[in-house]
């Protein structure tokens, strides 16, 4: 038998997040499975049988065989040998949160979905996720990103399952499994991993030119977003909506971060990948810990329910076209806050299954031939994931509306249904219950709409164009974004071994820009060749993540560099100064422990041999160390240089950035005399550009 536990014996974390409240029965999310499920102090079976022993088999003497009779064995290994559950073929590197969607009350107009109406509150659980790697890949590759969000409203769970570009590869999901059996690693080597800078990948995009949009997106900055707060989400799709009147619009939905768009740099999502490759889930769990909500508006862009389904020429059921927010602004109708973490990864952010057919009464697809195979694939996918139909009754997927579906047995049926008439119409039940809804009780009925026509396997010809949108992409970007693309595409195309491949994609960015093509070429070492890309596109300046104004800065990381004798008042004044914005101040020094300077200490967060620049939206070096030196310092700040972060000094402080290589008279750097709220204004607002772009043509001259 074990050693008798220690009665004030309590478990330790190994987690720096504080232990989570023990919830009681009433706290449970709706659904939960009834009883006393893991609230004993004491050790059971899955039947509730106590336990004395846990580490010891039963055998047939101390040295003899185990016996079959070891029921708790038996439980144990075959439970463990099943933990782990079919990882999603897409999306399978996710990382999710709870919250809350609270509605703007302007949206009646539009539609009449109950949690849009009014200034309705709804919880939601959200899903961030990449679309190539596998659960082990890194946070920080290049890739598509899944925004997907369960409302769990009153007329039961609405699932916007989107992405943070606006488009897709493919016009019909009948390609999906090709999209992304190209997109995926090699099937002979099983690389690489979590990238599409490799030939398959490419040799399709080139063979499939309606790609060419969603390829731009790709590769711009919109592939390695910095963090999920900053990332903006679409629906992708166009949706119909129906009002009270049964009166009908079509529309798209945008999510908008409240901190603004914001990207790494390609260099930087490397060093993520390595240093941290856990970099956005860990920046999303640390800054809700720190009471710090990821936030997003939700915006809708109305556009008319015309017969031919187009708005200003455009094809509303084409995936891989945009409405330019010039020619429909977007309309925000309500506000999203992230701000509790899971409970258990595996309980919540893994087994949630979310389902572009989970629609609530005002909310209807269109026949857009995308989002017609995401209805089948998406319930279908879950039966295999999660064994079986009763994925509903996990508590994560557990709608908060009442139900009683007349659905029986299966797998996993935790339910424990009565009576003998799970049919309908019937006479044996209580008053013949369920009985159907009516309109007027909240009934999904579907607006009736004329469909006719062959049964073909053909495209519309609105579908032919591939360019034009990619044209208007690379028209919006700026400067220094078209050099990224031009970089990420250079990358990836040299990463082709088949020169064909690289060729035949030349051919096809020659019909979006010939300068883009050019350059590109020019990289690769091949002559480009000569293509018919759109001579008048108009740019879209929503498309461009750069911005003119500071945004908000919650969620950002400050770090202030410092050893003994450093200024620790002026530390002090910097963090409360930084912590009143929402943002993060850590403390990093040549080792670990703390600072001293006289009677005052600081705690030393990290030191220059545990961190990376990746780490840190700012670095500020503090006054009274003017002689610290050191490579990994010197390496660090190199870093933020060229990554055209902000950096800044008080004091003699400055004396370390010129002994580093440091330009003081560069974009975007800070100096100060002390710490007072003129070093702290340009801060925060050097800080809420994100980057100091002027910054970048002097480090590409270097």
């Amino acid at each position: 038998m074990p050693p008798k536990r220690k009665a004030s014996s309590a478990p330790r974390r190994a987690s720096a997040a504080p232990e989570a409240p023990a919830r009681s029965p009433e706290d449970r999310p709706v659904g939960a499975a009834e009883g006393k499920l893991q609230t004993s102090s004491l050790l059971t079976t899955a039947q509730g049988v106590r336990l004395p022993d846990t580490d010891h088999s039963l055998k047939a003497g101390t040295r003899g065989p185990t016996l079959m009779d070891d029921f708790h064995l038996r439980e144990k290994i075959t439970h463990f040998d099943h933990e782990r559950i079919p990882e999603r073929v897409v999306h399978a590197r996710g990382a999710a949160a709870h919250g809350t969607f609270t509605a703007y009350g302007n949206a009646a107009a539009a539609t009449k979905a109950g949690f849009l109406q009014g200034k309705q509150e709804t919880p939601v659980f959200v899903r961030f996720s990449t679309v190539l790697g596998s659960r082990g890949s890194a946070d920080t590759v290049r890739d598509v990103r899944g925004f997907a969000v369960k409302f769990y409203t009153d007329e039961g769970n609405f699932d916007l399952v989107g992405n943070n570009m606006p488009v897709f590869f493919i016009q019909d999901g009948i390609k999906f499994p090709d999209i992304i059996h190209a997109g995926k690693p090699h099937p002979d080597r099983e690389i690489p991993q979590a990238q599409s800078a490799h030939d398959t990948f490419w040799d399709f995009v080139s063979l499939h030119t309606e790609a060419t949009h969603h390829v731009m997106w790709a590769m711009s900055d919109r592939g390695i977003p910095r963090s999920y707060r900053t990332m903006e989400g679409f629906g992708v799709h166009t949706f119909r909506l129906v009002n009270a009147k049964d009166e009908t619009c079509l529309v798209k939905f945008h999510w908008k971060p409240v901190a603004g768009i914001h990207s790494l740099v390609w260099e930087e999502a490397q060093i993520a990948a390595g240093a941290d490759p856990d970099f956005h889930r860990r920046d999303m769990a640390d800054a809700i810990d720190a009471g710090t909500p990821l936030e997003f508006e939700l915006g809708i862009q109305i556009m008319p329910d015309s017969e031919d389904q187009t708005f200003e020429g455009i094809d509303l059921l084409d995936p891989t076209k945009i409405v330019p927010e010039e020619l429909c602004p977007v309309q925000l109708i309500g506000k999203l806050s992230l701000d509790r973490n899971p409970t258990n990864y595996f309980a919540e952010t893994e087994q949630v299954a979310f389902h572009t057919g989970n629609l609530v009464p005002g909310i209807e697809v269109t026949d857009d031939p995308l989002m017609q195979a995401r209805l089948f694939s998406y319930l279908d996918t879950q039966l295999t994931r999660l064994g079986g139909p009763n994925f509903t009754q996990l508590p994560i997927n557990c709608p908060h509306a009442a139900v009683n579906d007349n659905l029986r047995d299966g797998m996993h049926q935790t339910a424990v249904h009565r009576g003998i008439a799970p049919y309908l119409p019937n006479s044996l039940g209580a008053e013949g219950e369920p009985v159907p809804a009516e309109v007027d009780e909240g009934a999904f009925v579907h607006v009736p709409r004329e469909v006719s026509g062959a049964k073909v396997r053909e495209n519309p010809a609105s579908f032919a164009d591939h360019f034009s949108q990619a044209s208007l992409f690379w028209a919006s970007m700026t400067e220094v974004e078209r050099v990224h693309i031009i970089e990420a595409f250079t990358f990836e195309l040299g990463k082709c071994y088949e020169q064909p491949i690289r060729e035949r994609m030349l051919g096809v960015l020659a019909n979006v820009d010939a300068e883009l093509c050019a350059a590109v070429a020019a990289g690769l070492g091949l002559p480009a060749p000569k293509g018919t890309p759109v001579a008048d596109a108009v740019p879209s300046p929503a498309l461009s993540q750069i911005i003119v104004e500071p945004g908000p800065i919650a969620g950002r990381v400050i770090g202030v560099v410092a050893a003994d004798g450093a200024d620790l008042p002026g530390i002090t004044k910097l963090r409360r100064a930084v912590e009143a914005q929402g943002a993060v101040l850590r403390l990093l020094a040549p080792v670990g422990g703390t600072i001293k300077r006289a009677r005052s200490t600081q705690t030393v967060e990290r030191t220059f041999l545990t961190t990376r620049s990746i780490e840190y939206d700012a670095l500020v070096v503090a006054d009274g160390n003017p002689e610290l030196q050191d490579i990994k310092l010197t390496v660090l700040l190199g870093e933020l240089f060229r990554h055209c972060k902000t950096i800044g000094a008080w004091g003699n402080g400055v004396e370390v950035l010129t002994a580093a290589g440091i330009d003081t008279t560069a974009p975007g750097i800070v100096l100060g005399d002390a710490i007072g709220k003129p070093f702290t204004t340009e801060l925060f607002a050097a800080v809420g550009l994100h980057r100091a772009w002027d910054r970048a043509a002097q480090v590409m001259a270097e």
